[in-house]
């Protein structure tokens, strides 16, 4: 008898979860080289006999005849992947700040000696000349700036030279490579920008930009975020519109049960 209401409540939970993976990407709309999130559904088991059946047969003993008939037992959230299509490419006037135009992660060491994965390139320098991203995780492998560094070049294959002193003559001090796997969308999203290996990710493949279908680097760049805010307001209206519908239809069961009830009564 009250199948329809877990059935419902299945939905409700669903659209709640996916109303929130919207506000999280309207929430990021503005974040460096975010990926947008999206909800994807999927029915859960159906049933050769209703609720109804199963309790006729609980207080009565005897067995229903089977029917040619399936009842839904409702929804449920099958995954959360991440989109990864390329953002728009914003130039800044920061020598330390590089956009990935085309396939590939930043590779970053974690404080337990893992390592993780990212799209944002804006670097920064800690106190020991190391490039790393704003909460100071390292690159790697690790760009070490000399002392007295004046100016700084980054070139699309990820090699990159230093100028010290003001001295026009720049040496090679380094070389940015990058990560790129087999489905980005398996990755597993730990906040702050990153993401580690999953099974679903496939192992990490390192290479050089611009090379064996890596993307190429760009400095004075920064890739933004590709949440589209339009799209994202429209999808919000859409799921609250069919959330209100199984709330209504919730309050039409409730009617029914309410008017059954009067009707045994009298």
């Amino acid at each position: 008898m009250f199948q329809p209401l877990y059935v419902a409540a299945t939905g409700l939970s669903a659209l709640q979860d996916e109303i929130l993976d919207i506000t999280n990407n309207l929430a990021n709309a503005k974040t460096v080289a975010f990926k947008r999130g999206r909800t994807e559904m999927e029915s859960l088991f159906f049933v050769e006999k209703s609720f109804k059946d199963v309790l006729n047969e609980a207080m009565t003993g005897a067995e229903t005849p089977p029917v040619n008939v399936e009842h839904g037992t409702g929804v449920r959230i099958a995954s959360t992947p991440k989109n990864f299509t390329q953002g728009s490419i914003e130039i800044t006037n920061n020598p330390l700040d590089i956009a990935i135009q085309g396939e590939g992660f930043f590779q970053l060491k974690m404080a337990d000696g893992s390592l993780a994965y990212s799209r944002a390139g804006n670097f920064h320098i800690d106190n020991e000349g190391n490039l790393v991203d704003p909460n100071g995780r390292l690159l790697e492998p690790s760009i070490i700036l000399p002392e007295g560094t004046t100016s700084i070049v980054i070139r699309q294959d990820g090699t990159v030279l230093a100028g010290v002193n003001n001295e026009t003559s720049l040496s090679e001090i380094g070389q940015i490579s990058l990560v790129r796997f087999t489905n980005p969308a398996g990755l597993k999203s730990v906040g702050q920008n990153l993401y580690q290996a999953a099974d679903a990710s496939g192992q990490p493949m390192v290479g050089i930009a611009t090379q064996d279908g890596f993307g190429s680097l760009n400095q004075f760049s920064l890739e933004q975020s590709n949440v589209d805010v339009i799209s994202e307001m429209m999808r919000m209206v859409t799921v609250q519109r069919v959330f209100d519908t199984v709330t209504k239809a919730v309050q039409s069961y409730q009617g029914m049960l309410q008017s059954l009830t009067t009707m045994r009564q009298g």
